[in-house]
């Protein structure tokens, strides 16, 4: 492929053939594998908090922008980004205004200016909202107030004025509170707007590639994280809810949740609150070895423990375990009733920490787009929105919960097309250096 792709070569044949949403045809190789079935490119408003390096706004944009690497091939996003609003733009720092100049994007003032590209109806076809870091106010538990769920209603107000929605995209969780979250789920079952949320990490690659065969019984599960309290949680949450909804039944939801911390935790796990073999076995995954000391990982120092435990409507027991303090910590771990055994594996985020996780995302969200039908459940996210907001109170009041409002119910769907399956990390190494503007990977396939 190196061989036959080189950039004058591609930039000649996209003078010649036109423009990337084509399909390009190369000797031996499509280069653009996954390119739009219409000659139409959904155009994309991006509603944003701000954008510095390696900020989600900045590690998403970069694969609409250019071509995604995805599963070693550069796949056309198939989208045009034509409008955008950008709440903050940090002192010396921000990336938005350069990145709008250089690709002819317009920055308006306000959410509905972007909505309607300065007219007086919408007039965009999918909507990307990045509400991730920035400067906001925190709640009481020091928990960050990003305005997903206010930006979303202004959002769902332009539409309902047009009498149309499209496509909806919102970064990570709904919402920092649960009356919100679940408010913006209800409205877009109401008004029938395609709707997509969630984490990048269940999208990366699975080392080794197993997961839950569909109509699996399973007895417990566990998620494993090495970052803090909500933030990482979250990402647990959804590592391990994309695991287990495959599970005999599909998912029920959650009946009650506790977390415990440091030495509460220890004590549960050497009471067989949770199984240490799955805790080995999942460790072992990312690590290739046992830790000697629990929650303390070589190299990593020693950094507070703590732990979710969850106990679902249909019975099955579940724990998302905060150990070490890695940003790539991404493990998971389940025994299933027909064979004790555990099983597991890592979730491996490509080089570069976790900047490359977001180009699955990306591709999903782009599919999302264009088939305005999400790869996989919004519901998915709508419950771990609600484990990480009540495991945030029972984190911080020290008190087990009754969660029967988290007992959401719904099936899967097979995204196994939207997942890395590895071969992207024999083109992009870890020995290659991470770069601080938008990243194009069509270098990659240079002489």
């Amino acid at each position: 492929m190196r061989a036959h792709l080189t950039r004058r070569n591609f930039l000649k044949s996209t003078l010649v053939a036109g423009p990337l949403s084509a399909g390009l045809m190369f000797p031996q190789q499509q280069l653009f594998a996954d390119s739009c079935t219409s000659t139409e490119r959904p155009r994309l408003a991006v509603i944003l908090t701000w954008m510095t390096h390696l900020s989600h706004a900045h590690v998403l944009m970069e694969n609409f922008l250019n071509p995604v690497l995805f599963n070693g091939q550069l796949v056309d996003p198939g989208v045009e980004i034509v409008s955008m609003y950008v709440d903050q733009f940090s002192e010396g720092r921000d990336m938005s205004r350069s990145v709008a100049k250089e690709h002819k994007i317009p920055i308006y003032d306000s959410i509905r200016g972007a909505l309607t590209q300065g007219g007086k109806t919408l007039d965009v076809d999918a909507i990307l909202c990045i509400g991730e870091h920035g400067d906001y106010p925190d709640t009481k538990y020091g928990i960050d107030k990003y305005p997903r769920k206010e930006w979303f209603d202004e959002c769902v107000a332009v539409m309902k004025e047009a009498g149309k929605v499209v496509p909806y995209f919102n970064d990570k969780h709904f919402s920092y509170r649960w009356d919100w979250s679940k408010e913006m789920y209800d409205t877009a079952q109401e008004i029938g707007l395609p709707f997509l949320a969630g984490s990048s990490v269940p999208l990366a690659q699975r080392k080794p590639d197993i997961g839950i065969k569909p109509g699996t019984e399973i007895v417990e599960a566990m998620s494993i994280h090495g970052g803090p309290i909500e933030r990482y949680d979250f990402h647990g949450a959804e590592v391990l809810q994309s695991m287990i909804e495959f599970r005999k039944g599909g998912e029920t939801g959650i009946s009650k949740l506790e977390v415990l911390k440091d030495e509460e935790l220890l004590n549960a796990g050497k009471a067989g609150r949770f199984s240490w073999d799955l805790y080995e076995a999942a460790m072992k995954a990312e690590l290739g070895e046992v830790p000697e000391t629990f929650g303390t990982i070589p190299g990593e120092g020693k950094h507070p423990t703590h732990g979710i435990f969850l106990e679902y409507k249909d019975g099955l027991k579940a724990t998302i375990l905060r150990i070490g303090a890695s940003g790539i910590r991404w493990n998971f771990a389940w025994r299933e009733k027909k064979d004790p055994t555990p099983k597991a594996t890592y979730f491996y985020p490509g080089p570069w920490n976790n900047r490359n996780l977001f180009k699955a995302l990306a591709h999903a969200i782009q599919t999302h787009f264009r088939q305005k039908q999400a790869p996989y459940p919004v519901e998915r996210t709508l419950l771990t929105t609600g484990i990480t907001e009540a495991a945030v109170r029972s984190y911080y009041e020290d008190v087990a919960l009754d969660t029967t409002h988290l007992e959401i119910a719904y099936q899967p769907r097979d995204f196994t097309a939207m997942r890395e399956r590895g071969a992207s990390w024999d083109l992009l190494t870890e020995e290659l250096k991470s770069e601080k503007g938008l990243y194009d990977p069509r270098v990659l396939f240079q002489e």
